[in-house]
């Protein structure tokens, strides 16, 4: 019998989980955490019963959860979040939860509000500050986003390499475990800023490194889409193509070696899709060429939104892709793009779409 697929949906009011084992027929479970705000949920691919969930809750605050039974079953998992010294303020929300990568057994990532990059040696059982980035000498010129200043991309790349976003500071990478930290935005636009190409300030929406090729790096910039080696001295503008430079998500499947998803957005003062047509934006070269696919999805009167955390792509090939609207709609495809389906409906607004295979 093949692994099943999970699809863990993070809401407003909750998290749903939708199984299945051929992609086509899918169950539904949850809520779970109900009436919480859940940010994020992630799978550790090195024990695959092992998740993380980030919940927040407007009255008692942001919690960290694990569970060890592939999501059965949840514990609070957060020793030392609590007691951190934080640069700006008290802890806000948790965007974002990242195992390690595979040769640092044991190791969690964890990114939050204010702009503060956590990590565990022991599964998530305790956490650290990392002080390289947090007290990074550049922050004095970070700002918040419409969402507040926050880590929400974290991608371990193995060998001591890591790298993350930052809204609104950029794009950072460490090639030492994270003891010390460079900004990585050369060529990245920040149009907001009276200097457009600064060292520090970009707003990174979502960054993403190729499952089976790390050092390959893609980012949905607030001003534009871009591609980079993790070595590389500045981005590439891959934008040309597309119907806006904005947006939010991005996917990157792991069965094709230079194929990203993202959904245009129409901007910042108006965050729904161009033309109320909900198209989603292909390149299967990298980012010089896309195409826009709107089979099975509405082309008109479509005004959603679908968030940073809301895409993600499973593993298989062809590749299943997953994202969901701010108006509680997920849709699906299992043929890289060429036909969409409703996965759910009728949810909570989607703050967060993550796959599991187990």
């Amino acid at each position: 019998m093949s692994a099943a697929t999970h699809i863990w949906i993070g809401t407003r009011k909750g998290a749903f989980v939708f199984r299945s084992v051929d992609r086509r027929s899918w169950v539904q479970a949850g809520p779970f955490f109900p009436g919480e705000e859940v940010h994020h949920v992630a799978q550790d691919p090195r024990d695959p019963k092992r998740l993380y969930a980030a919940v927040g809750n407007a009255w008692f605050g942001s919690h960290i959860y694990a569970s060890t039974d592939g999501g059965e079953t949840w514990a609070q998992s957060e020793a030392g979040v609590a007691e951190a010294k934080l640069p700006d303020k008290k802890l806000g929300r948790i965007w974002h939860i990242a195992p390690g990568a595979a040769d640092e057994p044991g190791v969690v990532y964890m990114g939050a509000e204010p702009a503060v990059l956590f990590r565990s040696e022991d599964n998530g059982a305790n956490w650290q500050v990392v002080e390289g980035l947090t007290q990074h000498a550049t922050r004095d010129k970070w700002m918040a986003g419409a969402g507040g200043l926050m880590v929400h991309s974290i991608q371990p790349l193995g060998l001591g390499r890591v790298m993350v976003g930052i809204s609104a500071a950029g794009a950072f990478r460490t090639f030492d475990h994270g003891q010390t930290w460079t900004p990585f935005n050369g060529n990245v636009l920040a149009d907001f800023n009276p200097d457009k190409f600064p060292e520090v300030g970009q707003c990174v929406h979502k960054l993403l490194a190729h499952p089976r090729t790390p050092g390959a790096l893609y980012q949905q910039n607030h001003c534009g889409v871009y591609r980079a080696g993790i070595d590389d001295k500045e981005w590439v503008d891959i934008s040309a193509g597309l119907p806006s430079r904005f947006g939010f998500c991005l996917a990157v499947p792991a069965g094709e070696p230079e194929t990203l998803f993202t959904i245009p957005i129409q901007g910042p003062e108006a965050r729904y899709v161009p033309e109320g047509k909900l198209r989603v934006a292909r390149s299967r070269d990298g980012g010089r060429n896309w195409t826009l696919l709107t089979n099975g999805l509405p082309q008109q009167n479509a005004h959603v939104l679908v968030q940073r955390e809301a895409m993600a792509s499973d593993d298989h090939d062809a590749a299943g892709i997953y994202f969901g609207t701010t108006g509680g709609t997920v849709f699906y495809t299992r043929d890289a793009g060429d036909q969409w389906a409703v996965l759910g409906e009728y949810l909570p607004p989607v703050y967060s779409v993550s796959v599991a295979h187990h």
